[in-house]
């Protein structure tokens, strides 16, 4: 193995697996690297994910299982197993569950910065707003 494959193996986080539990289902961190991630996601029937924006990252779902409506940028689609779609970074999207069994989506994140901070939602943008008294 070269110096090169040694580095990029070294960057690579297979074994610490995270599960973070939200209302509306789960995220599992499968793969962590610096310049990307895979997480596993779990939607519960009738929830979703919040409308959010990354500007340091893009995101490309694919459906596993259920059915996902997904709102990316000015576009709707419905996607069904084994479709996917691309969430180019400073593009405002969500994902909702619309059926009756847990939607699953495989999510590859690739940016050079993948930190929460880069996450901002639109609520949080009006809160923040309404407080400081700032247009």
């Amino acid at each position: 193995m070269t110096q090169n494959q040694n580095n990029a193996q070294s960057n690579v986080n297979l074994s610490s697996r995270h599960l973070g539990m939200r209302y509306w289902g789960k995220v599992e961190v499968i793969e962590e690297a610096t310049t990307h991630r895979i997480n596993r996601i779990e939607i519960k029937p009738k929830h979703g994910i919040k409308p959010q924006i990354h500007y340091h990252r893009s995101e490309h779902w694919i459906i596993v299982s259920g059915t996902a409506k997904v709102i990316c940028g000015n576009e709707e689609l419905l996607l069904n197993r084994n479709e996917s779609t691309y969430v180019p970074a400073a593009t405002f999207h969500r994902v909702e569950n619309p059926g009756s069994i847990p939607l699953v989506i495989l999510e590859i994140q690739n940016g050079e910065y993948l930190g929460e901070d880069d996450t901002e939602r639109p609520y949080e943008l009006n809160l923040v707003k309404s407080v400081t008294g700032s247009e």
